[in-house]
Order: C-alpha cells, then structure tokens, then sequence
C-alpha cells in the first residue's frame, strides 16, 4: 500500500503517491495475551517468542528450559539445514540446486549403489524429491540402527523418479549434511557455525553424529527459540542481515516456492519450508516432531516460534494444526478465546 500525500495547488487539489510501504501494525497486547492463555490449555507446549520486525514483542515461557537455552529442535533441523545449504550455495561450496548430490558426496557413495542416485540433486534433496524409500517414519529405526547411514540410504529401492512425489525422509537431508561435509572439508557443525552462526550472532551448540562422524543431518539439532527468531528474520529479509547478503539472491523465494506436498497436511513443500495459509494470510513453516514450529508471516512482518515437549508420549499430529489454530488467534487479532481453544 503506497501513502498518500494531499498537495494542494492554486484551484488544484492533487494526490501524490510516494513509494514508501506501510509497515504492518503490530498484534495488539490483548492478543498476544489471548495467544498465550489459549497456550496454556497445551500441556506439552514450552515457549513462544513473537517477533514484529525483527523485534521481540511477546515471549511466554510456561515451562522446560527458557527462551534462550538450546532445545532439541526436531526435524526442524531440516528447515535450518536447509538455510545452511544456501549459504554454502552463496559460498561457492555447492555450485546450484542442481548440482548432482553424487558429485559431492564422492567417495561416501557405495560401490553397489544404482545408476539412477546420479540422478539425485541437491534440490531433490532440499525438497523430499529424491525418489528413494523414506527412512522416516516406520523405516527410521532400522537405518539409525545400520552402520553407515549415507550407504543405507542410497541403497534404497527407488519409488519413484528422481524430481517426483514428495517422500518425507531424513535420509535424504542426512545426505545433504554429508554432501555439505565432503564438499567444504569442514563438519557440518563448524560450516554451520561459521555461515550462519556468525553473521546471526546466535549459538549453535552440538549435536548427535552417525557411525562415520557425520553430523545428523535433518533432526536433533538444538538451537534456543531466541537463535530460531534469527533464522526466520533471515528468511524474512530476503537472505540478509544488515547489509550482509548471507543467502544466495532469490533463495528465499525459491525455497518457499512449494514443489510437493504433505499427505499428511496437504500443505505445500518447498525447500525445507512448508507453506499454508492461516486466517487468509500466507504463511511458511518448519515443524519438527513433539511441537517444535518456526513461522515467517512475510505480510504482517511477523517471525514466530514455538517449542515443545521433544519427547512427548504421542502428541499425534493433529498436534501442529493446535499450534496453527494458535496462530490464527494472533493473525486475526482474537481479544478471548473459547474455552475449547485452540
């Protein structure tokens, strides 16, 4: 939306428009406090920070470590490793998107692997387009449990093409975090560390490896609510921070630019964010298992994240459309909420 400038001439009343773009308001106190009384009613839920560009507005700390302590992040994780993709594609560690994932992987690949994983690119990893049977879900306890990780996933049988159907697996973003480990010479934690723990001035503590070192790609990261904020606003802001350019040019577009979707939620996937829409309003997301979520709402200026029990008994996942609903009270300005809410 453009202001409008009243100038008035002799027997002449004009309009000029300038260019400059209204901010969004911010949500009101009643809101947030709304927000937080329907969180409480979320007997897993631990924190919420809300940010309004790029300044804290609203913290709610109802139990579990504080804002600012480390938390398992969950498969959140992908959605931050995905960033660390970017930032290595703006290096010039990763050449593009479409760089085969072979390539760098080198020497990890098994000797038996199939011809068709040379078809496999970074993207399709990004985006859960890889083709090979997931090792999420039903499968995930057999592949931590084998003796190389990156050999058990590329031995997967293929399900479909390379750059096909959506096949949620942490295996494919364990390949990235392996490719991202060949390709820079560094552990994916110090290449982490360095490209974006740096330039967001946030603490990346760290986290679980596989058999050969490799740091878990995809899950059990631990990041403090207060460090994903920054991850957000860094999507928020195209990529920068400050006059730093840390993603590649129009990264932020390309990875919220849905190329699968969820059978679970039918919510679109792009690179490592899924995207939906909350009280008519755009919004992309990571989630990760028990509760963990990082919302970017680009239209009201907003970054949100959430934090949960990472070890709940079974949350369910209708426990994400919870938080969703916790959302929509702050995206349509609710004062009250139901007793039934969220």
């Amino acid at each position: 939306m453009r202001l409008a400038r009243l100038c008035r001439l002799p027997g002449v009343i004009t309009l000029l428009f300038s260019t400059q773009v209204l901010a969004a308001a911010p949500p009101s106190d009643s809101t947030l406090t709304a927000m937080s009384t329907a969180a409480q009613r979320l007997e897993p839920l631990h924190n919420i920070v809300v940010a309004h560009q790029g300044e804290i507005i609203h913290t709610h700390h109802q139990r579990g470590p504080a804002v600012d302590q480390p938390v398992n992040i969950k498969s959140l994780s992908k959605t931050v490793l995905a960033a660390l993709a970017g930032a290595a594609i703006e290096e010039g560690i990763i050449e593009s998107v479409e760089q085969p994932v072979v390539d760098l992987l080198g020497s990890l690949v098994p000797a038996d692997a199939v011809p068709k994983v040379e078809e496999i690119s970074v993207g399709h990893l990004l985006s859960m387009q890889a083709g090979l049977e997931r090792t999420s879900g039903d499968n995930y306890s057999a592949w931590v449990a084998s003796r190389n990780w990156v050999a058990y996933v590329l031995s997967r049988p293929f399900e479909d093409e390379p750059g096909g159907i959506m096949l949620y697996s942490t295996g494919s973003s364990h390949l990235l975090s392996a490719a991202l480990t060949q390709a820079s010479g560094e552990s994916t934690l110090a290449l982490a560390r360095r490209l974006l723990g740096e330039p967001l001035d946030i603490r990346i503590p760290t986290w679980p490896r596989d058999p050969q070192g490799i740091y878990f790609g995809g899950n059990n990261m631990r990041l403090s609510p207060l460090a994903l904020i920054q991850i957000g606003e860094l999507y928020r802001n195209d990529g920068r921070v400050d006059d730093q350019r840390v993603l590649p040019e129009g990264w932020v577009e390309t990875s919220w630019k849905p190329r699968g979707t969820s059978k679970w939620t039918g919510d679109g996937y792009g690179y490592g964010w899924f995207s939906t829409r909350i009280a008519d309003e755009l919004v992309y997301y990571g989630r990760g298992f028990g509760g963990q979520a990082l919302y970017v709402v680009p239209s009201r200026d907003l970054t949100v994240v959430i934090t949960s029990n990472p070890h709940p008994p079974s949350p369910g996942r209708g426990f994400q459309g919870k938080l969703n609903r916790l959302m929509d009270i702050l995206l349509t300005e609710q004062t009250q909420v139901e007793e039934d809410t969220p």
